[in-house]
């Protein structure tokens, strides 16, 4: 079931069918074509296609409706101009257009060699062959006029075909080339762009785009096309921006502008060329400028007067007053005590009384030891070292009597040994160097 049978069934007559075809060619060139036999065309066939000096072959790009507004567009007469389809490209006719097409590279070659030896300013861009090999189309871009008589009959005499030169612009020569441009995708120009329209730089000023021709341009050495499809919408909303022409007066000082978001309604403004820059909206800027003009300063660009701008302080304060007391207000939770810290909260708690009096008897006798320090006494050890305890302590004389040195801290002396007749002094083991008698002599 073809197309027109589709619309048959849904109700549209066959009569009221647009039966003008859009035509693609080489290098993006679209025609207009007639499909005066209902043929069954979808988008992207090969078809042949009558042209005035034989037959070529093209493919469907747009067909319907649609043809007849792209029409009104370019303003295209709907008259016996057009002319006809022929058929489908069959396969025979496919391998003949082949062979057409792989003579063009070499023909570009050689005709910018002829150029060269007639020293003509003209730059050869590209060579269309026609599908019945009788025609070559020679696109070039010059800056003058060019006089190209002789050039024409020596390409007629060098590759025995009917010759055309067809002069294009910088735009439409970037379009059959092709390229990638810098947002990534295929030029416009190659893909669906036909007609080219003037670009200016007030396009880039509206946009507040930087006027870097560097980045402006494109492949083909001219402002960017791309600069014209956002334009109308910038042109909208530039509407409700204000033109500020001179600083604002204010007590600060003027403020001077020095961006704009039109989509936002925002405008940056600075004082005396400092780096805080300040924004405010659209319709504030009109409010200081109708007081400006009434000669009136206003205190700065947030409020008209002093008084305002203290009140925000004041209102600004309280804030910032009642955010303390709200955080003040919550306290720490209290972490439980666990059995280490049970024991040391223990030792920290304060001493009963009864606990005090023994310990302040202990501070008064060490006192006094410190104050009056007998012969041959050192200085008591700590109380936690129990090894400097024990390597200070001083060996026991057993021949000797208790003396004042043996006395150490907090202890009282040892009382003396009484002369009784019952107890019997003690008798130690003789030195190494001494007789049983006591007297020196060899065991």
């Amino acid at each position: 079931m073809n197309s027109f049978d589709w619309l048959t069934q849904m109700g549209i007559p066959q009569l009221d069918q647009f039966d003008i075809v859009e035509v693609k060619f080489k290098g993006g060139r679209k025609e207009y074509f007639r499909n005066v036999e209902y043929l069954p065309l979808h988008t992207g066939d090969p078809i042949v296609v009558d042209v005035p000096s034989g037959h070529h072959i093209g493919h469907v790009s747009l067909q319907g409706e649609l043809v007849r507004l792209q029409m009104q567009k370019r303003k295209v007469r709907n008259d016996d101009n057009i002319t006809r389809i022929y058929r489908i490209a069959t396969q025979k006719d496919m391998e003949k257009w082949e062979e057409a097409k792989s003579r063009e590279i070499p023909t570009l070659y050689r005709c910018k060699q002829i150029v060269d030896e007639y020293g003509l300013s003209m730059k050869m861009s590209d060579v269309e062959f026609q599908a019945d090999n009788s025609k070559a189309t020679f696109y070039y871009s010059a800056e003058d006029r060019i006089d190209f008589r002789e050039l024409i009959k020596s390409l007629a005499g060098e590759f025995k075909v009917r010759v055309e030169m067809r002069q294009i612009s910088l735009r439409q020569e970037a379009g059959r080339l092709g390229g990638i441009g810098v947002c990534g995708r295929e030029l416009c120009c190659s893909t669906w762009l036909v007609d080219f329209k003037n670009v200016t730089t007030s396009a880039a000023r509206y946009q507040n785009l930087s006027l870097n021709p560097g980045k402006l341009s494109g492949q083909c050495g001219r402002l960017k096309c791309c600069l014209n499809y956002e334009l109308d919408t910038y042109m909208d909303a530039i509407k409700d921006i204000p033109q500020v022409e001179k600083p604002l007066l204010t007590e600060q000082g003027p403020a001077k502008l020095q961006k704009t978001d039109i989509f936002r309604k925002l405008m940056w403004f600075n004082y005396n060329h400092d780096n805080d820059w300040i924004s405010i909206t659209c319709d504030r800027v009109r409010e200081i400028q109708a007081l400006n003009e009434q000669g009136v300063k206003v205190f700065d660009l947030k409020v008209d007067q002093s008084t305002e701008a203290e009140d925000l302080a004041a209102q600004s304060t309280r804030e910032l007053e009642l955010l303390d007391k709200k955080f003040s207000k919550k306290k720490k939770k209290k972490k439980r005590p666990t059995e280490g810290n049970a024991i040391r909260v223990n030792q920290n708690q304060a001493p009963s009384p009864e606990s005090q009096a023994p310990k302040v008897a202990e501070q008064q006798q060490a006192a006094t030891s410190q104050t009056r320090p007998t012969e041959g006494s050192s200085p008591a050890p700590r109380q936690g070292d129990k090894r400097k305890k024990q390597k200070n302590k001083p060996r026991p004389n057993f021949n000797a009597g208790p003396s004042d040195a043996s006395v150490t801290k907090g202890e009282s002396p040892a009382p003396k040994p009484t002369n009784n007749s019952s107890e019997t002094p003690k008798r130690f083991p003789p030195r190494i160097n001494l007789g049983p008698s006591g007297t020196e002599g060899n065991d």
